[in-house]
């Protein structure tokens, strides 16, 4: 005979928590390869943002790991997102002195 079913066995992972994880690490480690590490992060955030809606509206059905792992890629892909545009912003900086310090022939 069976006893009564826990939810904890109901529970299902969230659709999106490990590509929001991965999406945050490769944001990380993709900050200084010229916008991919932007574009990385950027889908990792929306991903992860239709993950906390999911959640939000029924905490019950999603076990409480998956949705650790979510917030985890979600706070990986925002550093990733700030070091790509720091490095964005550093090199257009780099770009333009060397332009406008550098003497020219042609001026």
């Amino acid at each position: 005979m069976l006893g009564p079913i826990s939810s904890q066995n109901m529970q299902q992972n969230l659709p999106n928590s490990t590509g929001v994880l991965v999406l945050g690490i490769l944001s990380i480690v993709s900050a200084i390869c010229y916008g991919i590490g932007l574009i990385c992060g950027i889908i990792g955030l929306v991903l992860a943002s239709k993950d906390r809606k999911l959640y939000k509206e029924a905490p019950e059905l999603y076990s409480p790991a998956s949705y650790g792992t979510s917030n985890a890629g979600r706070i990986c892909a925002i550093i990733g997102i700030v070091l790509s545009s720091l490095f964005i912003i550093f090199f257009v900086f780099i770009i333009l002195l060397s332009v406008f310090a550098s003497p020219s022939i042609y001026r």
